[in-house]
């Protein structure tokens, strides 16, 4: 349920990450879903061009992932080595808990590896670095960057892709088990090592590295561990795909041995569930060429197949779901004259005023989910130019035909700027600016697709005076993909605004029709007067995943299928 007046936010979180075991002399099998109770994201990262420090041969390159926590940047995880490659596809996947409700940076950093010696930290093994939030990555599903040196100086040409997958106990994954039977000996005085790659082929034939199994040694009949990844990651939600694996002989010097392949689909794959096995013949294109009778080079049988589809916030955000920010401003005379330091929207050089640290709050949260950066700004309870009547629903950068600002520091101007044009008036009226957000709401419901949910922040200095009508305008609203955000600023007596959110009860409208979801959250602000920015954030939009996912699933809109992702695919094994 939302905190209300009075309750205490959640506390703030440790910084837990889930660490995969480091790569040791063999290939790092990929890490498995884990079944967690939190939203939880992979990382998978890959590297071009990057500088080659070695002199006899290429860098062995290795990604460090740092995240900050109170200004101090921590090491979270660090990938396998890659021998002498300097575009390297990691099979290392990172994973970090995930919360919509926070800023979290991230920092990776590429270094040269020297051997048993590890990961150095002088400026000659450092290869860049480069910074980014969670959040840019679970919006974009991929992000490709720069890489930089010490002091803001570029590394070449060098530039780091990170792709980013959910994955949860509840979200939407495939478990698959696999062995393999006669494979071919590639060894002189022992049996071969095998390990298996599959790979997904994207629509411009580029492919991805999805998982890397463990390798199990002196054996040409191999039974590889069970392993969970996500239908994201495999197919791309399209079980029609074409998928690529591979077997190889493992090699200690990162040249391993070429066994065989075969192609296949998730589709062809699901005929495995239950009793049922599946199985392809490993086929080696160079020998059915060569040898006349050749018929295979062994055979990979998959043993099971269980899958479970259920989705969530992030399902829906890398799906493409964007987030609109709307906030809509108090301008009643109750705040007093902005030109008196004693007002509410007094603007201060040195210090923001509540309005402004609460704007800037939730809004940096919610700008990394809309891709225009674009947000509406609307005022209320004000008398605006030229007439100067009252208005309830305003674009505080006056322009009727559109009230979108350019980021948050455009909202922050228009909101400086139109102060001395307007006449602090009354009355608390924000049923009409309800209103106005769900009509756009309403046009994009219709779309019956899960592409874009609506945040409304209102920011208040007092108890609204058209009760009825808002709660007749909640109650609409909560059919709508939209959220309310109320933020109480000042020391007015709130105690009456409790009845708009539900946490004591179910909200209805004057006819006392319910609402069908719990969509507003209200926090009075100075129970955050003495906490940092962030702390607001953290409370108000903590409600908000679990709203979209109530939304979408009332009205059963799948995710939208993510654009397929387009990295490298040169993972170091021989070609």
């Amino acid at each position: 349920m939302p905190f209300a007046h009075g309750a205490a936010c959640p506390p703030s979180r440790p910084a837990t990450h889930r660490t995969t075991t480091a790569m040791g002399e063999a290939p790092e099998a990929s890490p498995q879903a884990p079944l967690a109770v939190l939203s939880k994201v992979e990382l998978r990262v890959s590297c071009k061009h990057l500088l080659d420090r070695d002199t006899l041969n290429k860098s062995d390159p290795c990604v460090l992932l740092l995240m900050q926590s109170q200004g101090q940047w921590t090491e979270v995880d660090r990938s396998e080595v890659i021998k002498s490659n300097l575009n390297p596809v990691f099979a290392k996947i990172f994973t970090v808990d995930y919360y919509f409700e926070e800023v979290q940076k991230l920092r990776f950093e590429v270094y040269d590896s020297h051997g048993h010696a590890g990961v150095g930290t002088h400026d000659d093994d450092f290869l860049g670095g480069m910074e980014c939030t969670v959040g840019q990555i679970v919006a974009q599903k991929r992000v490709t960057k720069p890489l930089f040196l010490k002091y803001g100086k570029f590394a070449g040409k060098s530039t780091i892709t990170v792709i980013s997958e959910e994955i949860s106990g509840n979200n939407g994954y495939v478990e698959l088990a696999f062995r393999a039977k006669k494979l071919d000996d590639k060894d002189l005085f022992s049996k071969s090592d095998p390990f298996l790659e599959i790979y997904r082929i994207d629509d411009d034939r580029s492919e991805q590295l999805v998982y890397r199994t463990e390798v199990v040694k002196n054996n040409l009949s191999p039974v590889w561990e069970p392993f969970k990844v996500s239908l994201n990651s495999l197919c791309s939600c399209e079980e029609k795909r074409k998928l690529r694996c591979v077997v190889w002989d493992y090699d200690s010097r990162g040249k391993h041995d070429f066994i065989g392949e075969f192609f296949t689909t998730f589709e062809e794959m699901q005929k495995a569930m239950g009793e049922n096995k599946v199985q392809w013949d490993c086929m080696n294109p160079k020998y059915k060429i060569k040898k006349r009778n050749y018929k295979n080079s062994g055979v990979v049988v998959l043993l099971d197949l269980k899958i479970h589809r259920v989705y969530s916030f992030l399902d829906y955000i890398m799906g493409g779901c964007q987030i609109h920010f709307t906030v809509a401003i108090d301008f009643t005379a109750s705040n007093g004259d902005p030109r008196n330091s004693c007002s509410l929207h007094y603007i201060n050089p040195y210090q923001p005023n509540e309005y402004l640290k609460a704007l800037v709050a939730v809004g940096e949260i919610c700008q990394d989910y809309d891709s225009d950066k674009k947000f509406s700004a609307l005022g209320f309870g004000a008398r605006i130019p030229p007439k100067y009547e009252v208005s309830h629903d305003f674009a505080i950068n006056f322009n009727p035909d559109n009230d979108e600002c350019e980021g948050i520091q455009g909202v922050v101007e228009s909101y400086q700027s139109c102060l001395p044009k307007i006449q602090l008036y009354g009355p608390t009226n924000v049923a009409p600016i309800i209103s106005k957000v769900a009509r756009v709401a309403a046009d994009e419901e219709r779309t019956k697709e899960a592409s874009q949910y609506f945040i409304l922040l209102i920011l208040t200095d007092g108890v609204v005076t058209d009760m009825a009508d808002t709660r007749e305008a909640i109650v609409r609203a909560s059919y709508l993909p939209m959220s309310i955000i109320i933020v109480g600023v000042g020391n007015a007596d709130f105690t009456d605004m409790q009845i708009l959110d539900g946490d004591d009860g179910i909200l209805r409208s004057p006819k006392g029709e319910p609402v069908l979801r719990d969509i507003v959250q209200f926090v009075p602000f100075r129970e955050f007067k003495n906490a940092s920015p962030t702390a607001l954030a953290k409370c108000v939009l903590a409600e908000v995943p679990k709203q979209v996912v109530e939304y979408y699933s009332y009205k059963a809109f799948p995710p939208r299928c993510p654009q397929p992702d387009t990295p490298d695919s040169n993972l170091g094994s021989p070609q």
